[in-house]
């Protein structure tokens, strides 16, 4: 059945401003400024408390380990599977890149745009994807482990 209407109201926070003009929604703060059009579909909104959003990737190998670094807002991905082809993936504006110093093997991506950040940590797993290879033996690749939304402090 077909919700013809519904209504929610969700509470913002001190510091932020929301500007609504034909379902072009503005939402302006602190951290900076984010722009959605919904004009094309039929909203379905999530009002999510915390600073933004966090993606935790761990690198998964066998024989050779994969170097991971980041020069500028390009991140560079050496050594994977042995091949001496460095892959590299440009950082989308707004994604801040983190190396776990106390998680051995792990980066965080993090930002306020769950779009960009979640898409930074698609092209970083899909340019690790084996080719040509058995999938089930050759399971080495850089993949998300942990997400979610930046805690409160």
């Amino acid at each position: 059945m077909k919700t013809v209407l519904a209504s929610r109201s969700i509470e913002i926070p001190e510091g932020v401003t929301v500007e609504i003009k034909s379902r072009v929604v503005s939402v302006t703060g602190p951290r900076g400024t984010l722009t959605r059009d919904f004009k094309h579909m039929d909203m379905d909104l999530k009002v999510i408390g915390g600073k933004g959003f966090i993606y935790k990737m761990r690198f998964v190998y066998s024989h050779f380990p994969i170097n991971v670094s980041l020069s500028g807002n390009i991140v560079e991905i050496r050594n994977f599977l042995g091949e001496r082809r460095v892959r590299r993936v440009t950082l989308p504006d707004g994604v801040k890149y983190v190396r776990s110093a106390d998680v051995k093997d792990q980066i965080e991506l993090s930002g306020n745009d769950i779009a960009t950040v979640s898409l930074a940590c698609a092209q970083i797993q899909q340019s690790t994807s084996t080719r040509n290879k058995d999938l089930r033996k050759f399971l080495d690749g850089i993949y998300v482990s942990e997400k979610g939304a930046i805690p409160a402090e």
